[in-house]
């Protein structure tokens, strides 16, 4: 059974448009710089987990669309680009501090639905995401995945 995450991308850095815009509508989820996130894309995020696409710092933030991870963690090469505004001096290919994931758009969701509207929901008081955390991969449980679906109109 595949595992559930929430992996949040502000749109003007990275939106579910531009997943979709891609070759194969696919794409590295790459920059991500903490090591509970990174933890998570080494260790835990799995080919054929389901990802919510979440737009960040935005008027309405909410999940937007649904992803789903084709490749499971490996070693983040914008950290070894000097030119890349993710570089770390202290990771090498050798001994990668960073991980990412390849993830694929699945569709946009018939409707957002945002933060403002999950933080109503009794049922979903647990997820990480309202719990003030600002990690950018965060797992999702699935009844809470279920619950955001027919929020959506899934």
């Amino acid at each position: 059974m595949p595992n559930y995450w929430l992996f949040k991308s502000e749109p003007s850095s990275f939106s579910l448009d531009d997943l979709k815009s891609r070759p194969d509508a696919t794409e590295h989820w790459d920059g991500v710089r903490n090591f509970q996130a990174r933890n998570f894309l080494r260790d835990q995020v799995q080919v054929g987990d389901q990802v919510l696409f979440y737009h960040s710092n935005v008027a309405e933030p909410g999940v937007v669309g649904i992803a789903e991870v084709v490749r499971s963690g490996y070693p983040d090469f914008t950290a070894f680009d000097p030119n890349s505004k993710y570089f770390d001096p202290k990771s090498a290919p050798d001994k990668p501090t960073w991980y990412m994931v390849d993830v694929r758009f699945v569709r946009e969701l018939p409707r957002p639905v945002t933060l403002s509207e999950l933080k109503t929901i009794p049922e979903l008081g647990g997820m990480a995401l309202l719990n003030r955390s600002r990690l950018s991969i965060q797992p999702v449980r699935k009844d809470e995945w279920d619950r955001i679906m027919r929020l959506a109109g899934l």
